[in-house]
């Protein structure tokens, strides 16, 4: 009997999902649990399973698609089953489903090498799927052992071991997995092994993205551009840009870093200290903590601080609940967590909910100034720049070398005026210069 694959819902207020990948192709066979489909929903990537075991069939949502929840997207079906009467397919769907006959004919014509096609046919593989890196188009053997690892179930590589998560991660930035040291059970190598590995000089790898290339603009990197361009649009940004002297901050949290050392946890890092520092400004300044609703201005409550954090296919940003009631130790350890999670695809809708307020710190790049897109429906967002070595007059008309950043707040004209954003900016200036305010 014929079992409906449907558009799934993972959060109270999703309404749609956008397609990403499908990880099995029409006509495959598929198991029961396996991950067969990446979706996105709110940023998130989320891996879904295939509700029963059997033949993929019926494909109607292909990547880039955003479909309903509810709708069914695919069928699994048993050995000579037809797809169910009335069976809504799309013209993708169509063409997939097309006569075998037809579908090896469009196969065969396929520039592809001798011993590429001979291995494509003992494993299964649809020369049409295979990404092809061979002069003039064609696929290599190469191409093609690359296609029969990424079908190969997740237990079934010998001592390779990888969840799916560290296989979409490797797809997308080109890493070897055999190359990878896992650190899970059993040495399964986790998303996060195949972020933090470093290939030696010489160690070939798939090239990412190609000069001439076209890419869809689908999933994240659509999500990213349709909100962006909606607040650039409908947003009147105004700017204000301060230099910092970060000496004591740098002093500050090399003190809480020896004790960290002292008691065996983590280190604070310099995002950590300036999500405590922001939100601490931001308890004294409500107007920059709030959101336009409508005709009414909502200043929320709580401060929850969301760091934007840069991947491969774009950007996320999760956030930091209730940061103003935190201790430095535990938003270092919660921002740890997120960034870590956010690397490796694990995070949930309800770790990038919510934001009131936003950091983006763009220092680790050399960056020394910018103007950042305000994250609507927030009103501000706080661009932060690399700390560098300056030549600066001290109050006492004396000459010395500090370290200094600079940071840009970008405001929502609409609700705050120039003053209120100038005294916010004033008194994180302050702060960040004095980091030892936060327990005055």
């Amino acid at each position: 009997m014929a079992v409906e694959m449907i558009m799934p819902k993972v959060d109270m207020d999703q309404e749609t999902g956008t397609v990403v990948e499908w990880l099995k192709t029409e006509g495959q066979q598929v198991t029961e649990g396996e991950i067969i489909l990446v979706i996105e929903t709110d940023k998130i990537a989320i891996d879904v399973e295939s509700p029963g075991t059997g033949i993929l069939q019926g494909i109607s949502a292909q990547p880039g698609d955003v479909i309903p929840i509810g709708t069914v997207i695919a069928y699994i079906l048993e050995e000579g089953e037809e797809l169910p009467e009335g069976a809504v397919k799309t013209q993708a769907a169509q063409a997939s489903s097309a006569p075998a006959a037809q579908h090896l004919e469009e196969s065969s014509r396929v520039q592809a090498t001798p011993v590429a096609k001979k291995m494509a046919e003992s494993h299964n593989i649809d020369l049409l799927t295979v990404p092809a890196t061979g002069k003039g188009g064609k696929v290599t053997k190469k191409d093609v052992q690359a296609a029969i690892e990424l079908e190969k179930p997740e237990t079934s590589a010998g001592d390779l071991i990888a969840s799916p998560a560290a296989r979409r991660t490797a797809r997308i930035k080109g890493v070897d997995l055999s190359l990878v040291r896992g650190t899970g059970p059993g040495g399964r190598i986790q998303a996060s092994d195949v972020e933090s590995f470093q290939p030696l000089i010489g160690t070939p790898t798939a090239v990412g993205v190609k000069s001439g290339e076209s890419i869809p603009l689908i999933g994240m990197r659509r999500t990213i551009a349709e909100r962006m361009t909606a607040s650039y649009q409908t947003i009147p940004h105004v700017q204000f840009t301060v230099s910092v002297d970060m000496t004591k901050f740098i002093q500050v949290r090399e003190d809480y870093n020896k004790l960290a050392l002292e008691r065996g946890d983590g280190k604070i890092s310099v995002t950590a200290l300036l999500v405590k520092l922001v939100a601490m400004t931001l308890s004294n300044h409500p107007m920059l903590n709030s959101s336009l609703v409508g005709d009414n201005i909502v200043l929320h409550q709580d401060i929850n601080i969301g760091v934007a954090v840069a991947l491969e296919k774009g950007l996320i940003v999760p956030v930091i609940k209730n940061a103003a009631k935190k201790g430095i130790r535990a938003i270092a350890d919660e921002t740890n967590d997120l960034v870590t999670r956010a690397r490796s695809d694990q995070l949930s809708s309800t770790d990038v909910k919510g934001g009131t307020f936003t950091i983006t710190n763009l220092g680790p790049f050399g960056i020394e100034q910018f103007n950042a897109i305000i994250n609507s429906p927030e009103a501000a967002i706080l661009a932060v720049g690399a700390t560098q070595q300056e030549v600066r007059a001290l109050p006492d008309k004396a000459i010395a070398i500090r370290p200094v950043m600079r940071f840009t707040l970008s405001a929502d004209h609409r609700i705050i005026d120039g003053s209120v954003a100038a005294r916010f900016v004033a008194d994180l200036k302050e702060t960040l210069e004095n980091p030892i305010l936060m327990n005055y």
